[in-house]
């Protein structure tokens, strides 16, 4: 009789318990939907990503059909990781209850040998480099450290692949081209 009497206390309770959203959470997406000018800087560097995935594929290619397996694999596997990074990307824009932009690439930049290439990919790494450190400050401004954390997390990937790309430059200039090239293919 005990345990019937609190099952019926209990019972009108339940029923009002939230199934959707929690209270903090709906309060939490109203607070971040007015973050315009984040969910705009995200888009921005979900551009330079989806260009960055783009070029660095065509580049791993182009290596892979001229022999050079070692300049594929690198370009090929950053290109995975701009993937994952614009995966990351896209499910924070959702979450802040904007429309990610998947329409927009900016101009590939496209060389025609290992050298141009190697630069055209230093062009697009300083690039997002500069709009990272951009986006990470106005996130800061606008009090979102949890786009602030992915955007830091991206960028030293970026840093460290620009100074991957200075040191093929270095290598480059100290053995010459055709030593650099004979070294990138495959044995």
């Amino acid at each position: 009789m005990a345990v019937a009497a609190c099952l019926n206390d209990i019972e009108p309770i339940a029923n009002r318990w939230p199934t959707g959203p929690t209270r903090l959470t709906r309060f939490w997406r109203v607070l971040m939907k007015g973050k315009s000018k984040v969910t705009q800087v995200l888009n921005q560097m979900l551009l330079l990503e989806l260009t960055s995935i783009n070029q660095y594929f065509l580049h791993a290619r182009i290596y892979k059909n001229w022999g050079l397996e070692e300049l594929n694999e690198k370009e090929y596997q950053k290109s995975i990781l701009d993937m994952k990074q614009a995966d990351d990307l896209i499910e924070r824009i959702l979450f802040l209850e904007a429309l990610p932009n998947l329409q927009q690439l900016n101009k590939l930049r496209i060389g025609e040998h290992t050298e141009e290439m190697i630069q055209c990919d230093k062009d697009l790494q300083e690039e997002q480099i500069a709009a990272l450190r951009a986006a990470i400050a106005l996130c800061e401004t606008e009090e979102d450290y949890v786009s602030r954390e992915l955007l830091e997390e991206i960028l030293e990937g970026e840093e460290d692949h620009l100074d991957w790309i200075e040191s093929q430059q270095f290598l480059i200039v100290a053995t010459g081209i055709e030593n650099y090239q004979q070294t990138m293919m495959e044995d």
